[in-house]
């Protein structure tokens, strides 16, 4: 759900309100032991914690990244610098101490659209509906062209239960918007919800907008399954696998459909690919055992549980079904 992924790369390259770079500059390719000694020998220079915790951040030490950006926001209050801190806040969990972060730059910079829309997501998040609607509200005054805070308005609404408002938003997010995808999804779970046939409009949307997105086309194969039009959504999911090979839920899914439809052999074929694309899914080799089972081929079956076992121990039907071969 959050749309603002890390920006400890793009600080590197703008730090927000009229910044001023560090000198010298951080060379991009500077190692740990590189910016261990400009730290020692330049310790107020916000941008080398900040390129430091990038590096920490790469290796998966939340720990001392958070420590860095937490002395880059001490030294400076440039909103990008907390940002950064607030989003590696959320990936390890303390998504409080990211909405504390973002109410203190307000403060700081009460004239930014982006720091309200941050907050407001991260309220979301935390289930706080009325503060998130408040500070959305406010971005959209500070910037009343901007379809984010619509967008991450509809999903606030639509949390809260207030349908209305929801679709209200989010067909003014894609009116200012036209290609955002996200919103189109939303506009087809909500449509859906009320059992609006323009439903399939904004799931067709959203695919239009970007063929070769693999969420969009899930979502609409879902869509059709929720339908009972499960010839669709076996096309709809065999297709996902046209554009990501890796992606193999599509398989899987189309294959359970066919099982519906008692179109073993066919089932069969999904899970092969599944299988063959994604070794290690031990769900895959169940299901495949499964069909097997099915279509009397006991020594395949047998050897596709016990692969799934191997892969996944604790699997429980695949033990079961062993069990009943």
């Amino acid at each position: 759900m959050f749309r603002y992924g890390p920006l400890l790369l793009v600080l590197l390259l703008a730090c927000g309100d009229d910044p001023t770079p560090p000198s010298p500059p951080v060379p991009r390719d500077a190692g740990l032991a590189d910016l261990n000694a400009r730290i020692a020998a330049t310790p107020d220079d916000p941008a080398l914690y900040a390129r430091r915790a990038q590096l920490y951040y790469e290796r998966d030490n939340l720990v001392d990244a958070t420590t860095d950006l937490e002395q880059a926001v001490r030294l400076d209050s440039t909103p990008n610098y907390a940002y950064a801190l607030a989003d590696v806040y959320l990936d390890a969990g303390r998504t409080e101490d990211a909405g504390m972060v973002l109410i203190r730059t307000i403060r700081g910079h009460p004239n930014n659209p982006e720091t309200y829309l941050r907050l407001g997501e991260v309220q979301l998040i935390l289930q706080q509906y009325q503060p998130a609607i408040e500070n959305l509200e406010l971005a959209q005054h500070l910037a009343p062209k901007d379809p984010e805070a619509y967008y991450l308005l509809a999903q606030v609404y639509a949390e809260s239960g207030d349908t209305t408002q929801a679709l209200a938003s989010g067909r003014e997010a894609v009116r200012l918007d036209p290609d955002m995808a996200d919103a189109f999804l939303l506009l087809g779970e909500l449509a859906e919800g009320q059992q609006d046939p323009r439903a399939l409009d904004y799931y067709d949307t959203a695919v239009a907008i970007d063929p070769n997105d693999v969420v969009a086309r899930h979502a609409r194969a879902e869509y059709f399954m929720r339908q009972d039009d499960l010839p669709r959504a076996i096309r709809e999911y065999r297709q996902l696998n046209f554009i990501d090979r890796q992606y193999v839920t599509g398989n899987l899914n189309a294959g359970l459909l066919l099982l519906q439809l008692d179109s073993l052999p066919q089932a069969r074929a999904e899970f092969n690919i599944a299988v063959n694309n994604d070794p290690a899914n031990y769900e895959a080799h169940y299901y495949r055992g499964y069909t097997n089972a099915l279509l009397g081929d006991v020594t395949a079956a047998r050897r596709d549980y016990e692969t799934a076992i191997r892969l996944a121990p604790d699997f429980i039907p695949a033990r079961e079904a062993l069990d009943q071969l």
